[in-house]
């Protein structure tokens, strides 16, 4: 980040203002295109391995790269205007859960015309174990969190890099199980195109789960500076407000997706 400072001179009062670059937003939002309308269309809509393998492979190194910068930047730099991202989260989940509210009720619609023919035919057996089991791990996730933030409001940096650790330990954890799951689902011949029902699971589960990996890298990107003793209040927070979130919304996932 590059930082200039002119002086402008307005009725006799002197005021510095602040012009910024980053290339961070520019490569994150670069890494979404590619991700998303490259390698989700690769292999959902086109059904094209190469398209996929190209989105996907430059999609996510550019997204971790924008996450970390934008993050570094926050950590190492002082913030021209304070409180801004603590106004700006509560904006932004706003919207997140317009979007989830979308999925689910898209979901809802399917759901209830189908009545008692739901799931449809082609549908196998899913184990609701698994995801019980996903739900103990991200609410443990939630609570070593919270310790973490217990622990860096008390200055005990060391405390607190611990407890992220462990926190980005069970988020991988969690992804873990998803991996762990679809390759399950689909052995069993059960993907995205089977039905109205896969095409549901796989939209609002695998949705779900780009954001656990976007709290993930974000975590990672807190974490690597707090090794060198750099920590940002409010990046901490807003990073920990962001994981409840995802961890609230797993509830809704997993009630509607896999008991209803």
């Amino acid at each position: 980040m590059s930082v200039e400072s002119e002086v402008a001179h307005t009725g006799g009062t002197q005021h510095e203002h602040h012009w910024e670059t980053s290339w961070a937003p520019l490569v994150l939002v670069a890494g979404i295109f590619m991700l998303v309308p490259i390698g989700f269309s690769g292999y959902f809509v086109y059904e094209n391995q190469m398209m996929t393998i190209i989105g996907a492979g430059l999609g996510v190194p550019l997204i971790l790269a924008g996450v970390a910068k934008w993050v570094q930047e926050g950590m190492s730099h002082e913030n021209l205007v304070v409180g801004v991202s603590i106004v700006g989260l509560p904006i932004f989940i706003v919207s997140e859960i317009f979007i989830f509210l979308g999925l689910f009720a898209s979901y809802w619609m399917m759901r209830l015309s189908a009545g008692n023919n739901w799931p449809p035919e082609g549908t196998p057996d899913i184990n609701t174990t698994i995801p019980l089991i996903m739900t103990v791990i991200l609410v443990s996730s939630s609570l070593t969190m919270h310790v973490a933030e217990v622990k860096l409001d008390n200055k005990d940096n060391g405390g607190f890099n611990k407890w992220l650790i462990i926190s980005i330990l069970l988020g991988t954890l969690f992804l873990g199980c998803t991996v762990y799951e679809y390759q399950h689902l689909i052995h069993e011949g059960f993907v995205p195109e089977t039905n109205a029902y896969s095409s549901a699971f796989y939209s609002i589960t695998g949705f779900h789960a780009s954001h656990v990996f976007i709290g993930l890298a974000t975590f990672v990107a807190v974490l690597i500076p707090a090794l060198k003793g750099k920590t940002n209040h409010a990046f901490v927070v807003c990073a920990s407000v962001y994981w409840h979130f995802v961890d609230v919304v797993w509830f809704f996932v997993v009630s509607q997706i896999y008991f209803w």
